[in-house]
């Protein structure tokens, strides 16, 4: 194209665009910035898993089949070393448009680093050490258009890359708390119809796209969820969910959740109790290789109840529970692989060691504590928790291995404070103790949703610790 070609196109747009600019009636800008150091003990520190266990290299699915035993871990529970320790940035920055009553764009940028790893100049040489991929680390994290009231009607869009969150999170959300907390969004539409007491989103999403037929080859996130909000303080959501995984060919993956919650609460008695079903076929679970007779047939469940008292420090009691269902299908001669109960994209707001990065299932979790505020702009959170796997697996042997492994992954006793400095600056630090049980020197299938190991060559306890601040404006 010539460049008088493209001036006049330039020239086109602008002109295309002077309507929009003329309605733009309040522009809003924003943002976040959020360290935390972390400190992690007796814990393999490597990115990915690693072989631990096991004469062969993972090739087909990740549990399961009498020809791939090899575990992978990412933890050793070895007090030999080596530990992990880093500092961890995220920055955001946001721009809000508002043209109309009704119509609105959001776009915000984001950029997650670990102090040290773009620093610009090798002390010695004074090279610059910094390679394409890490000069360019800023990422567009939101980018969607808001139409409220369509047609006159409590019907809404939303339209571009999103955050996605529903219920109390406890399968979708934006993973703001996860150890890394790198944030997720999606690139999805959204529509939300909200009545005087009931409100139903409904949306589709890309998880990834292969430039192939329009719906297939990707993977996509659909999903309906329904609250009703009729009884005062009391909220009662129905949701469905599916994952459709085409990426494979003919050997599709197709993961659908059905669930109920409700959450509320009664003078001094808080509660939230939520159930999903997981079913569908599992053909594209596995690393390589379809596991064409895999299938996905897990319950999971959550339960939070609290009592606030009315005295001083305000403390709240609580007790928690999880719930993530596993099966066990290693069997000589079978290629059925061992489908776990899958978190989906949890942002569990957890204090606790083992489920560092939401994604612990075949697996029941308890926790009681308390939460007070001992000073006006101080919050602290004191819990004891405990892990134990439902379907153990043992230390892999050779090809045929069957054996079951201890249940026990153990207790972690947790504590949480929250200093307020002002309405936007909160000062954190968070410390968890480890009494690392027998099943995690077992190589138990915990992490990943079940599909690799916790275990280690060792049992020894284990520490983590973090401090940190976070401001928003």
């Amino acid at each position: 194209m010539s460049r008088k070609m493209l001036c006049l196109v330039g020239l086109a747009l602008v002109c295309a665009a002077t309507p929009a600019l003329a309605e733009l009636n309040q522009v809003e800008v924003g943002g976040s910035l959020r360290l935390r150091f972390n400190y992690i003990s007796n814990q393999l520190a490597v990115p990915a898993p690693t072989i631990q266990h096991g004469p062969l290299a993972t090739l087909g699915r990740p549990i399961g089949g009498p020809f791939h035993p090899a575990v992978g871990s990412i933890m050793d529970w070895d007090d030999a070393g080596p530990d992990y320790s880093a500092v961890e940035q995220r920055t955001r920055l946001h721009v809000k448009a508002t043209f109309t009553e009704d119509v609105s764009a959001f776009v915000e940028f984001d950029s997650y680093d670990v102090w040290g790893e773009d620093f610009r100049s090798n002390y010695l040489t004074g090279a610059d050490a910094r390679d394409g991929d890490n000069a360019a680390d800023i990422n567009l994290y939101q980018a969607y258009v808001d139409v409220k009231g369509m047609w006159g009607t409590p019907l809404s869009l939303r339209v571009g890359r999103q955050e996605l969150a529903f219920g109390s999170q406890w399968l979708v959300g934006p993973r703001d708390f996860a150890f890394l907390y790198t944030g997720l969004s999606f690139d999805a539409l959204r529509l939300t119809y909200a009545g005087e007491s009931f409100t139903v989103d409904a949306w589709a999403s890309k998880l990834a796209e292969t430039m192939g037929s329009f719906g297939q080859d990707d993977v996509d996130f659909y999903g309906v969820y329904a609250s009703c909000t009729a009884v005062e303080n009391h909220t009662f959501d129905v949701y469905w969910m599916l994952v459709n995984d085409d990426t494979m060919g003919t050997a599709d993956t197709l993961l659908n959740t059905v669930g109920v919650r409700g959450a509320g609460r009664m003078g001094a008695f808080d509660y939230d109790a939520e159930v999903a079903y997981q079913f569908g076929s599992a053909d594209a679970y596995g690393l390589v290789v379809g596991d064409t007779d895999a299938d996905f047939d897990n319950w999971g469940a959550k339960l939070d109840l609290g009592y606030a008292f009315d005295c001083a420090w305000t403390p709240r009691l609580f007790v928690s529970g999880r719930y993530y269902g596993g099966e066990d299908n290693r069997q000589f001669g079978s290629d059925d692989a061992s489908v776990n109960f899958n978190r989906l994209f949890s942002n569990e707001i957890v204090t606790g060691f083992i489920d560092l990065l939401n994604d612990l299932s075949n697996a029941w979790t308890g926790r009681v504590g308390v939460m007070c505020a001992p000073m006006p702009k101080i919050r602290t959170v004191f819990a004891v928790s405990y892990y134990e796997a439902l379907e153990p697996f043992d230390r892999p042997g050779f090809l045929w291995w069957t054996d079951s492994g201890d249940t026990d992954l153990g207790w972690e006793v947790t504590l949480f404070n929250e200093y307020h400095y002002s309405e936007d600056l909160v000062f954190e630090f968070g410390w968890t103790h480890l009494f690392t049980g027998d099943g995690l020197g077992e190589s138990n299938f915990s992490a990943w949703n079940g599909t690799i190991s916790l275990g280690g060559s060792d049992d020894d306890d284990a520490d983590y610790a973090y401090a940190g601040c976070r401001i928003s404006f």
